[in-house]
């Protein structure tokens, strides 16, 4: 063994940087907490409040079902992107480029009010008779709408992100599959889009993320999401700060539980192409504790 004993370096800006910090953080809780304007009970009283908890499930309703409309989308838009004829990927190039470069809440708004342009949906035979007739705005509900509106706008982005996922698949991987007799739509979901997954998962969990916090938007539809009842509430008693913190409350806890199953389903899909020895919360936890009892990792004990 060495007689040299293993002294850990020392770090002082750290700790100054630190205590500054948490100085400050004080301070703005103190301020915070001695403001006579801002009721913190109002904020407990209204976290489990059941039209906040309504709001949560129209939230997560909107947000997973306009998620699997644009996953579904973005994968028929990134095909015809890739596709070798020019009409088909011409029209998903206009898809995307409108999707894309108008604001969603404009699009929400647009289809919300559709009804303006084609007041009825109306199938008849070319003699005259009416085989079906149904009236728009009976359809394009608030909830109708925003599953609508921000399902294609998701489906753009989408598209660009699976593209990417099936270009990074190497191109002899496709060959070998047709050297093999495998049909074309074998080839793409037996052998790129389950190798394209490592490349799509880590961007498809931000947009899933920020398609979370995106759904706030249709609360100009009064959809009866999360910010729609918070706003109903705070118009009856004016709490209307302890309101908005209630509902960002949510908002974190929502984007915390999916940015820790977007960590667990990037490690699933990525085993075989990087380091497995990432460590987990708990796992960084443990080895803390040893750490602190005076033990040394494996690698790092003196022989």
């Amino acid at each position: 063994m060495s007689d040299f004993p293993i002294v850990r370096r020392r770090h002082p800006w750290r700790w100054v940087a630190t205590a500054i910090l948490v100085l400050l953080a004080v301070m703005l809780a103190a301020k915070v907490a001695s403001n006579p304007v801002f009721v913190f009970q109002a904020v407990a009283d209204y976290l489990f409040e059941p039209r906040i908890l309504s709001g949560v499930v129209v939230t997560l309703y909107v947000t997973c079902g306009s998620m699997a409309i644009g996953l579904v989308l973005g994968v028929v838009l990134a095909v015809m992107r890739v596709s070798d004829n020019p009409v088909i990927n011409r029209a998903a190039q206009l898809f995307v480029w409108f999707f894309r470069g108008t604001p969603v809440l404009v699009q929400l708004i647009f289809w919300f009010n559709i009804g303006i342009i084609f007041p009825s949906i109306t199938l008849s035979l070319p003699g005259g008779e009416v085989l079906f007739h149904l009236s728009t705005n009976s359809i394009m509900t608030p909830a109708v709408t925003a599953l609508l509106g921000l399902g294609l706008n998701e489906g753009a982005y989408m598209s660009e992100i699976v593209r990417a996922g099936i270009l990074s698949v190497d191109n002899g991987q496709r060959e070998a599959a047709k050297a093999l007799g495998l049909p074309p739509w074998k080839v793409l979901s037996r052998i790129v889009l389950p190798q394209a997954l490592r490349v799509i998962v880590p961007p498809a969990g931000n947009q899933f993320v920020s398609l979370l916090k995106t759904s706030s938007l249709v609360s100009v539809i009064a959809a009866g999401d999360l910010l729609t009842q918070a706003t109903r509430i705070y118009n009856e008693n004016f709490h209307i700060l302890e309101l908005l913190v209630v509902a960002s409350l949510w908002y974190l806890v929502l984007t915390t539980l999916a940015n820790i199953g977007q960590y667990y389903i990037e490690r699933r899909y990525s085993r075989g192409f990087v380091q497995s020895g990432r460590m987990t919360a708990f796992s960084r936890l443990r080895g803390f504790r040893g750490s602190s009892a005076g033990a040394l990792p494996k690698g790092d004990r003196p022989t």
